[in-house]
């Protein structure tokens, strides 16, 4: 039997997109508490079920999918620009292809304004209804309002006509950023990417006996399998090592490991990787919010799509590319490689001298690139202590002195000291978990 709480969510998901959707409305149609009903809507609102915007509300928004993550819904638009909806509301879930910034003639605006692109203008109406009958949003910069004759038109097409007190080239901006945001999320490989689906994964039921285990074991090879119960939900693991020598017609729920370690789509497969070499796990199941099966990840998978992305061009920047991307290597006499680099204005905070941030980010890459002259596979750090550490300022040559004090098959401990006009101006201990490629 689902949950009220899982209830509300199979709902919400099967309204229409662009449904309105509030908490006393969601409350009185399945006769739950208002409590009940805005907790649903927060999560529904985690799992991209549907967005909230000030003085707008709550809307049924469309799933986006990752390959199309570049596209921003007109309703993501309102929010980055702290925007207010003169008209037609109804199309905010919809994405938009392109912007057009109108800073030219009428004729020669509407040439580059096409069906769902957004236009950026200013103070023009007439500019604002041929956009809308062209089928393009409008974004009103300026904080100006427009004719209640064009209000009326985007409610009948249903296109967002938005305006925002921001100047033109401040809201372009904020688009630019936001859809750069969403590239590097883009990387990021998330369990969602490369789990087994429900349909291909082979579970076991706690009520079936051993006997299954083993015909599973026959025709797969594998040897773990989830374990869910009737409403199928994860309750525990079945290996090898809990079947052996035990009955055939025992109960699996008899015998199972209880309570197994799980991981959900949206997880970030390095932390995955990091769970599942430090607990010596072989398979998780990946489960939804309410613990359902929803498929499974083996830790072969895991490494291999480790691998994969190493080989992959990034598209945006992060803060840590920023910080590491300028480290030269410098050959010395004893051979041991250490690294040069020069603060930058993005790596200072407010008063100018190296962020501690930064300064954390330069001694991991240090230390990590070291490591990998010595082990194949990649770095996920346990522990930093940072024990010294002096002002540097905007401009200055720094030199990254890491020294590998202890490494096992799973583990490293590097010592990191960074100098710079021959000075030591910091030094930190790292304990780091290796991750064999």
């Amino acid at each position: 039997m689902a949950t009220k709480h899982e209830q509300i969510l199979e709902h919400i998901e099967s309204l229409s997109v662009g449904s309105k959707i509030s908490v006393r409305r969601i409350a009185k149609a399945l006769n739950v508490s208002e409590g009940t009903a805005y907790r649903a809507i927060k999560e529904a609102e985690n799992q991209d079920l549907v967005s909230t915007m000030e003085r707008v509300g709550t809307i049924r928004i469309e799933k986006k999918k990752k390959e199309n993550i570049e596209k921003l819904t007109f309703a993501e638009i309102v929010n980055v620009v702290d925007g207010q909806v003169l008209g037609g509301r109804e199309g905010l879930y919809k994405t938009l292809s392109k912007f057009v910034i109108g800073a030219m003639k009428l004729e020669a605006m509407m040439r580059y304004t096409e069906a769902g692109s957004l236009l950026i203008v200013g103070n023009r109406t007439n500019a604002h209804e041929l956009a809308v009958k062209e089928g393009a949003a409008v974004l009103i910069t300026g904080g100006f309002d427009t004719s209640e004759a064009v209000k009326k038109l985007a409610d009948e097409k249903k296109l967002p006509v938005i305006s925002t007190s921001y100047d033109t080239f401040t809201v372009a901006t904020m688009i630019n950023r936001a859809i750069y945001d969403q590239l590097i999320k883009k990387e990021i490989v998330l369990v969602d990417d490369i789990y087994t689906s429900y349909e291909e994964s082979k579970f076991l039921q706690s009520s079936d006996a051993v006997a299954r285990w083993h015909e599973f074991n026959t025709a797969t090879g594998h040897s773990r399998y989830p374990v869910v119960d009737q409403q199928n939900r994860v309750v525990g693991i079945v290996t090898s090592r809990d079947v052996i020598g035990k009955d055939k017609e025992t109960r699996i729920e008899k015998v199972m490991t209880r309570n197994p370690m799980t991981v959900h789509a949206k997880t970030s497969l390095a932390n995955a990787a990091h769970v599942m070499v430090w607990e010596g796990i072989e398979l998780m199941p990946v489960v939804d919010p309410s613990h359902k099966l929803q498929g499974i990840i083996s830790r072969q998978d895991v490494l291999k799509a480790l691998q994969h992305i190493q080989r992959q061009p990034q598209v945006g920047e992060t803060i840590d590319d920023l910080a590491t991307n300028r480290m030269e290597v410098i050959t010395e006499d004893d051979s041991t490689p250490v690294w040069q680099t020069k603060v930058t204005p993005q790596m200072t905070n407010p008063l100018g001298t190296m962020s501690y941030g930064v300064f954390i980010s330069l001694i991991t890459e240090a230390s990590s690139r070291l490591l990998r002259k010595y082990k194949k596979g990649d770095l996920v750090v346990e522990n930093i202590s940072v024990y010294f550490i002096k002002p540097v300022q905007i401009e200055s040559d720094i030199v990254v002195r890491p020294q590998i004090l202890e490494v096992g098959r799973k583990f490293a401990k590097v010592d990191i000291e960074v100098h710079h006009e021959k000075s030591i101006v910091g030094k930190a201990l790292l304990m780091a978990q290796l991750i064999d490629r």
